[in-house]
C-alpha cells in the first residue's frame, strides 16, 4: 500500500461530524466564557459608578456576579473534557477503529455507553437552550439603553424632553427598589453610553450571546452524531460497514 493510499485510508476514518462539532463547541465556549466573564466584571463597574452610590445597594448583585464567574470556570472545564470524550467516541465508531483493531465487534458495554452519550448530550442541549435564552437578557438591556441614548442624541435641542428619558436598573432586577439613584437620565445617560466601558460591555455581551448560539449548534450536531454512532455500533457488528460521523 502506497503513502497516498495510507493517507486516504486514515482520512476516511476521521469522524468529521464530531470533529466539526468539537471545533464549534470549543470556539463557542471560549467566546461565551471569556467574554461573559469580562462582561460581568464591567457590568459591576458600570452599576457601581453610575447607578448606585451605596455599597449595600449593589452588594447582592456583586455576589451574584462572583458566583456566575465561578460557574463559568467550571463550565469551561466541563465542556472541554466532554467534547474530547465525544470526539473520542466518534473515532471509536469509525472505520479507523475497525482497521486498527480488526473485525468490529459490538458489545453491550459499547452500546450502553453510546446510548448514555445520546441522553446526556440531549439533556445538555435542552439545558443550554435555556442558557442561550438567558444570555440574551443583558443584550436586550444594553440594546434598550443604546436605543434610549440614540433618542437623547436626536432630541438634544429640547432639554425638558431629554430629562424624561431614563434607564432604570431597578426595573430589570439589577438593583433593589430603594437604591439611589438607581437610574440614569438625560445627559447623564448619554454620557454613560459614550464611555469606553459601556461600549466594551455591550460588545462583550453580544459576543457571549453569539458564543452561546455556537455552542448550542455544536450540541445539536453532537446529538445527531451520537445518535448515528449508536446505530453504527449495532449495525457494524452484523454488516462490517464503515462509519464516518
Amino acid at each position: 500500500m502506497g503513502c497516498y493510499d495510507c493517507c486516504m485510508r486514515c482520512l476516511g476514518g476521521v469522524p468529521y461530524c464530531s470533529l466539526v462539532a468539537t471545533l464549534l463547541c470549543f470556539s463557542g465556549i471560549a467566546l461565551f466564557c471569556g467574554c461573559g466573564h469580562q462582561a460581568l466584571t464591567e457590568t459591576e463597574r458600570l452599576i457601581e459608578t453610575y447607578f448606585a452610590r451605596n455599597l449595600q445597594d449593589y452588594i447582592t448583585l456583586a455576589y451574584i456576579i462572583q458566583y456566575y464567574q465561578y460557574f463559568i470556570y467550571g463550565l469551561a472545564s466541563f465542556f472541554f473534557v466532554y467534547c474530547i470524550v465525544l470526539l473520542a467516541e466518534g473515532f471509536y465508531t469509525t472505520s479507523a477503529a475497525k482497521q486498527t483493531f480488526g473485525e468490529f465487534r459490538s458489545t453491550m458495554c459499547g452500546r450502553c455507553l453510546s446510548s448514555s452519550f445520546i441522553v446526556v448530550t440531549y439533556v445538555l442541549a435542552v439545558l443550554w437552550l435555556l442558557v442561550f435564552a438567558f444570555s440574551a437578557l443583558p443584550v436586550y438591556f444594553f440594546y434598550n439603553m443604546d436605543a434610549t441614548c440614540h433618542t437623547i442624541d436626536v432630541l438634544t435641542e429640547t432639554p425638558a424632553s431629554i430629562n424624561q428619558l431614563c434607564v432604570d436598573a431597578r426595573q430589570y432586577g439589577l438593583l433593589p427598589w430603594n437604591a439611589v439613584p438607581g437610574k440614569a437620565c438625560g445627559i447623564t445617560l448619554s454620557s454613560v453610553c459614550k464611555t469606553r466601558e459601556y461600549r466594551m460591555t455591550y460588545d462583550l455581551y453580544i459576543a457571549a450571546f453569539a458564543g452561546a448560539g455556537i455552542t448550542l449548534l455544536a450540541l445539536l450536531t453532537y446529538t445527531v452524531s451520537t445518535t448515528y454512532n449508536f446505530a453504527v455500533l449495532r449495525y457494524l457488528g452484523r454488516k462490517g460497514i464503515s462509519a464516518r460521523c
